[in-house]
């Protein structure tokens, strides 16, 4: 017992300190490859590591993470030359001859797509960068041009922010039933070594109730999306036609002209 409460009192804590060099560089804005860097460097000086140490574990983590950059960038590239030759309104063409669709009924086609394609390990096919920003907001805002055109920027931007959240939700509860996904792999790896002995495949597919509820709740708030779309759109009509009976009444209203 005696062993066990030295060895409790003796764990250093200092090398936590990168944590909050990490979290105060994002505060203030700055570069965050130089807040890494910095935290990293901090972390290794509070371990007590050589310098030398600190040096190659920073070349060594570099290195194998070298290619990240093209494997980023270069899809965007890509859908950055799409978009100059009109991936955009191509997109918008082809949505506005579907005059029956709505703005619920299509994205949640979409986070029906993006849930079950995220299930099946698939997280590259949507994205914001590569799906969303391209082909779901602006076929999401040629809808809303049917239904209100001239709608306000306002309501164009919560209709992008939309968009943007039912990628965000189609993936973040689909990617939990993959079963070679990174959160589930640490859930099991940390029960094992908790002395509980679970199935990954158990611990993925209990995430299919789960994604399911929030698909039904997305889809849900996307009905509610619409219709507050619809209303404020009467509200905005009826406000413009009361402005019009307004003017036409001051203006048919002749001046008197005293003798």
């Amino acid at each position: 017992m005696l062993t066990e409460l030295t060895q409790t009192a003796a764990v250093n804590y200092w090398p936590l300190c990168g944590v909050v060099v990490v979290i105060l560089g994002f505060v203030l804005r700055f570069n965050p490859v130089l807040v890494v860097l910095v935290a990293g460097i901090s972390t290794g000086l509070a371990a007590i590591m050589p310098l030398s140490q600190i040096l190659a574990e920073l070349g060594e983590g570099f290195l194998k993470t070298r290619t990240l950059p093209l494997i980023l960038l270069l899809p965007l590239a890509i859908i950055g030359l799409a978009e100059r030759h009109g991936l955009k309104q191509q997109a918008q063409a082809f949505i506005q001859q579907r005059k029956t669709t709505g703005i619920s009924q299509f994205l949640t086609l979409y986070l029906a797509v993006r849930e079950s394609t995220a299930a099946l390990g698939l997280t590259s096919l949507g994205g914001h960068p590569q799906m969303v920003r391209p082909l779901i907001a602006p076929m999401s805002e040629a809808i809303a041009e049917q239904r209100w055109p001239g709608m306000p920027d306002l309501i164009r931007q919560k209709v992008r922010a939309m968009a943007a959240a039912t990628d965000n939700i189609g993936l973040f509860f689909g990617e939990d039933i993959f079963v070679a996904f990174g959160a589930i792999v640490l859930m099991h790896t940390f029960l094992r070594e908790s002395g509980i002995e679970t199935d990954p495949l158990h611990i993925a597919l209990w995430g299919i109730p789960t994604a399911l509820c929030a698909f039904a709740i997305h889809a849900l708030r996307l009905r509610q999306f619409e219709h507050s779309l619809l209303k404020l759109q009467q509200a905005a009509v009826s406000a413009e036609a009361a402005g019009f009976l307004t003017n036409a009444e001051n203006t048919s209203v002749k001046p008197q002209v005293k003798p």
